[in-house]
């Protein structure tokens, strides 16, 4: 039986850590109508759900934490239990579906059989229909839950935006390869090399801990009700990809540099200042390889960046997104939570998950929001011949985090799905729509001469 790693069963503590807290990840297709028959949508969703044992199995926890929880087969598992049908209240607009996610995303998934559910959604506008997938996070972590939702299409998923991350692009080491594998100086700077990262992830790590510690002045850091709210914005990656080439910047960069406007736009509206420390953010970082893309399992780190909600130009605020990225991926935090992931897997359980137990069950001030890329199809996929328009991701959040953003790159679209509690942000909608023009501000920068918008900024500052 597979065991869960010590990052797998973290999330199962710190989902058990708050009465309030459901750790389950969500992926949300919107599809072109009719809405295929009931039966036979049953039939085609069971025939592509077996092909991951994963979603038959179930949790078996030991007593008392003497072993890691394992996966064993489930001799109860009914497929009519984990597929479920809903329709939106009319007139079946966006609002009317992202209030139906916000709800079921609240509730948490039954441990005594397999984590995951798919919610068949009915009564959209223009004949359209949705499927939510909602798979727990100690089952998979984002790129490994859109695989999944993938894997439910005709074709399956041929070509990923995933291929594009730093640890899938990266050569896997294969051992001595000629005899100059030998040569004393390419040994010694081979041991360099590794002695320069481990001294990267020491300082790292330090720096980990210290944005753990460190409180961050902000209302989005706090307890959370039972209750959420979700959104989404979308747009064009042609768009996005012009703004990388005129500022020779990231996709990432840009996504968190709109969310850092929408961020500062939500405070000042709240009467708060935005400070140089007022956000730091999570920022997960993929490990997974090539050729484990669709492994239901957790393989990710963490950076914990500050975002620039206190710089007021747009253009000056994505400079300073990149280079503080740029920064905290040199001082070593991603190589820091990959190393400890590792060593905890080496530790002895009971010792890693009373630890656990304990840090999740501590007050967290010094992270305000956690904001994740997942990369998607590049393709448009098709569930039983229906064109799927849309992909929308739908974060967790937890460990007072009350506000979480995936942004997920599908097809021609980049989109964010927005989470969070009900009762500390009720302005949702408008935070979504702040992203949107945040790119649009972008865009229009990227299309002035350079000089004209260097003079911008220069007078803005």
């Amino acid at each position: 039986m597979d065991k869960l790693t010590t990052l797998d069963a973290g999330f199962l503590e710190a989902e058990d850590s708050d009465p309030h807290v459901s750790l389950a990840i969500g992926g949300l297709a919107i599809l072109e109508g009719p809405m295929p028959d009931p039966a036979a949508q049953l039939e085609t969703l069971g025939r592509r759900i077996r092909a991951c044992p994963r979603f038959m199995q179930r949790l078996r926890r030991r007593p008392f934490d003497l072993g890691a929880p394992e996966w064993e087969d489930d001799p109860h598992f009914d497929l009519a239990n984990h597929v479920r049908r809903v329709a939106v209240p009319s007139p079946g607009r966006d609002r009317e579906l992202y209030d139906l996610v916000a709800e079921v995303m609240s509730w948490r998934l039954n441990r005594s059989g397999p984590l995951w559910e798919i919610w068949v959604i009915e009564g959209l506008r223009e004949g359209r229909w949705a499927m939510l997938m909602k798979v727990h996070h100690c089952i998979a972590d984002g790129i490994a839950t859109v695989h999944m939702l993938a894997g439910l299409s005709d074709d399956g998923i041929r070509d990923s935006f995933a291929d594009q991350i730093r640890a899938a692009a990266q050569p896997r080491p294969t051992g001595l390869r000629s005899p100059a594998d030998l040569n004393p100086l390419a040994w010694l700077s081979g041991l360099w090399g590794v002695s320069g990262a481990a001294v990267r992830a020491v300082r790292g790590a330090g720096e980990i801990a210290t944005g753990l510690l460190r409180p961050s002045p902000s209302s989005l850091n706090g307890p959370l009700s039972g209750l959420r709210r979700y959104h989404a914005a979308r747009v064009a990656l042609d768009d996005v990809r012009q703004v990388c080439q005129s500022f020779d910047v990231t996709i990432n960069d840009v996504a968190l540099a709109a969310l850092t406007e929408s961020y500062r736009a939500l405070l000042l509206r709240r009467g708060e200042q935005p400070l140089p420390d007022s956000l730091r953010t999570l920022v997960p970082v993929s490990l997974r390889t090539a050729d484990a893309l669709d492994q239901p399992d957790n393989r990710v780190s963490l950076m914990l960046p500050y975002l620039p909600v206190d710089e007021a130009n747009p253009v000056e605020r994505l400079r300073k997104v990149h280079a503080r990225l740029a920064r905290t991926k040199r001082t070593g935090q991603r190589q820091a939570g990959g190393a400890i992931t590792a060593v905890t897997d080496r530790i002895p359980f009971p010792l890693t998950a009373w630890t656990v137990r304990l840090l999740t069950r501590l007050p967290q001030r010094g992270i305000v929001s956690v904001a994740t890329n997942v990369p998607g199809p590049r393709e448009p996929l098709r569930i039983m011949g229906r064109k799927v328009i849309r992909v929308l991701p739908v974060p967790p959040i937890a460990m007072q985090l009350r506000t979480g953003v995936a942004m997920l790159s599908y097809a021609e679209h980049l989109h964010f799905g927005i989470l969070a509690d009900f009762d500390a942000v009720p302005e949702l909608d408008e935070f979504a729509r702040g992203v949107e023009d945040a790119v649009a501000r972008l865009v229009a920068s990227s299309k002035r001469p350079r000089a004209t918008r260097h003079l911008s900024l220069v007078v803005s500052n």
